[in-house]
């Protein structure tokens, strides 16, 4: 017809669609050279599991559950992880958001000052804590003689070390949170007229609650885990500073059987943190 601009469009006798190659994981054929070192991984991972579950007293498990040392153990363990976790929310949320929201020189070298007790040997982590918080330490000399405290060998003992190795999970949650986080809410608040410490509390703090709340789970599970940095600072003592992975350790040598029940109550505990963060982690993923 005319008037009527004709189509450069190549006509192929059926309708074009949107092209699509192969699944990337349609039919992959794993290579034998992969899957027998990732099997012997499996293996090498959960057999030790496996040994724990087959090994345990099942029939005898209400009563290792009552017995003291059981009971001692399991009661300062919880104790001592809030306690220790509660700590790490306290200096540990705005400590995050001083790295994650100001500006100021030497932020790289104090986010790496934070990160070193992730991977400081724990049992270094303890010898650190006494030489700072011992009665001879940098600062535990003066909390002796001004104010007669002393840290060592006691349960706020247990509390510090527990603290000193959980916290860096909690920082480095709580930051990745905030930096995630959009901040046009928190300029909108400012703009508004909301001083610094309300824009914090009602806008920042719900923007990052479940990273928070990951963060404390995670603090909460290293610190009931928790063993070298513990036994160096505060000892061993039944009921006073000895948590569930002392006493595993000690039961080990004298009542196998306690050992294993405590070693399970603290895999338990594993896996309940895995699964309460596991809805996070596939976000993330």
């Amino acid at each position: 017809m005319p008037g009527r601009t004709p189509s450069l469009r190549p006509r192929t006798g059926r309708a074009e669609g949107p092209r699509r190659g192969p699944s990337p994981t349609a039919t992959r054929r794993v290579p034998l050279a992969l899957l027998l070192p990732a099997l012997l991984g499996v293996v090498f991972l959960t057999l030790p599991l496996i040994g724990l579950l087959v090994r345990t007293p099942w029939s005898d498990l209400t009563a290792q559950l009552r017995g003291t040392q059981v009971l001692q153990a399991l009661r300062l363990s919880l104790i001592t992880a809030s306690l220790a976790t509660a700590l790490s929310l306290v200096l540990g949320v705005p400590l995050a958001w001083l790295l994650a929201r100001a500006r100021f020189p030497g932020r790289r070298l104090l986010r790496a000052l934070i990160t070193v007790p992730l991977v400081l040997p724990p049992v270094v982590g303890g010898v650190a804590l006494l030489l700072a918080l011992g009665r001879r330490g940098i600062l535990g000399q003066y909390l002796d003689s001004w104010f007669g405290i002393t840290l060592p060998f006691t349960t706020a003992g247990v509390v510090l070390a527990e603290a000193f190795v959980a916290m860096p999970f909690l920082v480095l949650s709580v930051e990745g949170a905030l930096r995630a986080a959009d901040p046009r809410f928190e300029d909108a608040a400012a703009t508004l007229g909301a001083s610094g410490w309300t824009t914090f509390r009602r806008v920042t703090l719900p923007l990052i609650a479940p990273g928070v709340a990951a963060g404390a789970v995670l603090a909460w599970a290293r610190a009931l885990g928790e063993f070298g940095a513990t036994i160096t600072f505060a000892g061993n003592f039944p009921g006073t500073t000895q948590t569930m992975p002392l006493a595993v350790y000690l039961a080990l040598q004298d009542d196998p059987q306690a050992a294993i029940v405590l070693s399970l109550i603290l895999l338990a505990v594993s896996i309940t943190v895995l699964a309460a963060l596991r809805e996070r982690w596939m976000t993330t993923a």
